[in-house]
């Protein structure tokens, strides 16, 4: 016979199991990297997880392939849009033309897989402006060996990829040395003359826009750029329902659908999440055509829904930096002071540090670290952050007079007593000036943490980096820039407080 000591465990197991599985809705990340469609269509991808009761975040603008595959392998995110000739190429350096078995059969060995073809392809291909085209008889990319010392531009990532400028030189002969620049503003430098040719991904909605001559890839050098999502092998284990439904995505999607997104955009400025919405809607691309969206001005934009959170973001990461930083760069400064030993090497090594550029520590951090976002973040800031601080702290204690010191100890102090009583107060406004100038710093150099995920002002700068986007731009570097002015004033108080306390 059941007694209430049997039936009170049993209901409380049951009342756990019960609030267990209500609360137990599948949780995935999707990512993306730092360009138009690959916004859009993680957005996509996200919303479609969402819709099948999954609680599913998109992971934004995380850099290139680079960034993005680490984020996959680590686990940070577990799914992001792919093309298969990148796969092939780029993540695992096979020939052209290696069956779908053998990309499979490699990708598994990290724990991965690829699925789901959307409809479409996305290739990369050069163009130019209609009229070098006609002036220099150039159709095909061939032609361009005529032409040497024209200027070519090509982004960042396509200058160093496998499938990028390297072999495409090779393959065809090409004489010219490209430089680098930003996928997002190649179009405007070329429609304003300022290069002649750039690599395009096929699915640009400025192609058409500017009325781009193609050049053709007579050599067929470039392989199928199929999108297809990449994703963790487990994922569909872990998130059956929701990768059901991220399946039904297959075929939905072709070139021209993708064009049109591509092309609401950057050319009609509507929002990603519009232009998910919109998809997940099934309203089509005829029937916003013609239809810009009424795009916000700057201080519109300024001040959008999202300024809380980047806020949030934004303060949070230099506060946490410059805090870390206090607490290494002010030991440190302190023994440089002590020790003439010390001094050069510890002064050498942190100036060694700012010397590092800021996206290639954050993406030597994030496989050191196992995790893209905040945390290596904090510590790439934190680390850019020393210099300013430990300099100031060994100058204020440097210049300290020695007579105070003696009197100090003449008094019956201890050394660490006269540490504390005289030589410290006496630096702290050089320390405050240090921290405050490492502070300031800290406050623009955090807009690079958006490219690994962890969000701040930068978001808006990468968006507007992507698109184009002057006004976007703008509406990150501007709350960006009265933070870093409000942090000077704090400090500047700061400083007057700890000099009267001195006197």
């Amino acid at each position: 016979m059941l007694t209430c000591r049997h039936l009170l465990p049993a209901l409380a197991m049951g009342l756990a199991a019960c609030w267990g599985g209500a609360n137990a809705a599948e949780q995935l990340a999707v990512g993306s990297k730092r360009f138009t469609e690959s916004y859009i269509l993680g957005e996509i991808i996200a919303r479609t997880a969402q819709q099948s009761g999954a609680q599913a975040v998109h992971r934004p603008g995380l850099g290139s392939t680079a960034v993005v595959l680490e984020a996959l392998k680590l686990g940070s995110i577990d799914v992001y849009p792919e093309y298969l000739g990148t796969i092939e190429k780029e993540i695992l350096k096979l020939p052209a033309g290696s069956k779908p078995e053998t990309l499979q059969q490699e990708l598994r060995k990290a724990g991965l897989a690829f699925a789901v073809p959307l409809g479409f392809s996305n290739g990369y291909a050069l163009a130019t402006t209609a009229q070098v085209a006609r002036e220099r008889s150039l159709r095909t990319v061939g032609d361009l060996r005529r032409h040497p010392q024209l200027p070519i531009a090509v982004s960042q990532e396509f200058l160093g990829r496998a499938d990028g400028w390297p072999g495409l030189a090779a393959r065809y002969g090409l004489p010219q040395r490209p430089t680098g620049i930003d996928h997002g503003i190649a179009y405007e430098a070329l429609a304003g003359g300022r290069i002649a040719v750039t690599d395009i991904y096929t699915t640009d909605a400025k192609i058409a826009e500017l009325g781009l001559t193609v050049l053709e890839d007579d050599a067929g050098y470039f392989p199928r750029y199929d999108a297809v999502l990449l994703y963790r092998i487990d994922l569909p284990q872990r998130a059956p329902l929701a990768w059901k439904a991220i399946r039904e995505l297959e075929g939905r999607i072709d070139g021209s659908r993708m064009i049109r997104m591509n092309g609401d955009a950057e050319l009609r400025g509507r929002t990603f999440a519009a232009i998910a919405e919109d998809f997940m809607a099934g309203r089509t691309a005829d029937s916003t055509a013609g239809a810009p969206a009424r795009k916000p001005g700057l201080w519109g934009r300024v001040f959008s829904d999202d300024l809380g959170r980047l806020t949030r973001q934004h303060v949070g990461l230099v506060a946490a930096s410059v805090g870390i930083g206090v607490l290494l760069g002010v030991p440190l400064g302190a023994a440089a002071a002590a020790s003439r030993q010390l001094s050069q090497p510890i002064l050498a090594a942190v100036g060694v540090l700012q010397t590092i550029p800021s996206l290639a520590l954050l993406a030597a951090l994030i496989p050191l670290l196992g995790r893209i976002g905040t945390v290596p973040a904090i510590v790439a800031l934190s680390l850019y952050a020393l210099l300013p601080i430990v300099r100031n702290t060994a100058l204020g204690l440097d210049q300290v007079p020695a007579g105070l010191k003696q009197a100090g100890l003449a008094l019956g102090m201890t050394a660490p007593q006269r540490w504390r009583y005289v030589d410290f107060p006496l630096a702290v406004p050089a320390i405050l000036a240090g921290i405050k100038t490492a502070a300031i710093l800290t406050v623009g150099t955090a807009t690079i943490a958006a490219f690994i995920g962890a969000g701040g002002y930068g978001e808006r700068i990468a968006q507007g980096l992507a698109l184009n986007d002057g006004t976007a731009l703008l509406a990150g570097a501007i709350p960006a820039a009265a933070l870093a002015l409000l942090t000077q004033l704090v400090f500047e108080l700061l400083e007057r407080w700890a000099l009267r306390r001195g006197r």
